[in-house]
C-alpha cells in the first residue's frame, strides 16, 4: 500500500491516502501541520510530538500513524 513519511524531531507522521476517508479532524485540529491545500501538506515540525500523537490517535480512518525516531 502507497504512503509516505513526514519527519518531524521525534516522530515520524505515517500517511496512507488510500485509508484516508477525508474526514478532517486533522485539518481541524491542528491546521498548522495539515493543509491540503499546500505541498507537502503535512509540515510535523509546526506541532510538538504531543500534540501530533494526540491528533493522529483521533484519526477515523487509520490513515494516519506515527512512529517515533531514534534520536
Amino acid at each position: 500500500m502507497e504512503q509516505k513519511e513526514y519527519k518531524q524531531q521525534e516522530i515520524s507522521i505515517v500517511w496512507k491516502p488510500k485509508l484516508c476517508q477525508h474526514a478532517g479532524v486533522c485539518v481541524r485540529r491542528l491546521p498548522q501541520v495539515y493543509n491540503p491545500k499546500e505541498k507537502p501538506w503535512i509540515k510535523p515540525e509546526n506541532a510538538s510530538s504531543d500534540e501530533l500523537i494526540a491528533q493522529i490517535d483521533a484519526c477515523p480512518s487509520g490513515a494516519l500513524s506515527y512512529y517515533r525516531r531514534e534520536k
